[in-house]
């Protein structure tokens, strides 16, 4: 039996993210819930360990492509799926230099789709 990945969600739409998680945790994964990008950075620096980080893009305090740029500083091969209803111009270039795997999906998403998406980015795919 494969370890479950943890992913690192930031999702600030409570109902959504209290479903996604229902949905993840249903498949398999552990799932580290955060209401937005700052609310990430605490769990990280607390110490919390996770494999992928699951994001989106417009949050209050801290927003998503800034989330990703500082977990990068630290981990730059973190793997990333970027769950947005307003993808960016230019899609993932965008968000990231590109160095390590990132999947852009556009709401609404097919749970089914989210987790390829996160196995897929995190290698088990």
């Amino acid at each position: 039996m494969m370890t479950p990945l943890r992913v690192l969600m930031a999702e600030d739409e409570w109902l959504a993210a209290e479903v996604i998680e229902e949905g993840l945790v249903d498949a398999g994964f552990e799932v580290l819930p955060a209401q937005d990008g700052e609310a990430a950075m605490e769990l990280v620096s607390a110490g919390a360990g996770f494999d992928v980080l699951l994001t989106d893009l417009r949050m209050p305090r801290l927003d998503g492509r800034e989330l990703i740029a500082r977990l990068r500083a630290s981990r730059p091969d973190l793997p990333v799926v970027v769950m947005t209803g307003y993808p960016p111009v230019g899609g993932t270039a965008g968000l990231h230099d590109g160095s390590a795997p990132l999947t852009l999906l556009t709401k609404p998403i097919e749970l089914g789709t989210l987790i390829d998406a996160l196995r897929s980015v995190a290698g088990q795919g």
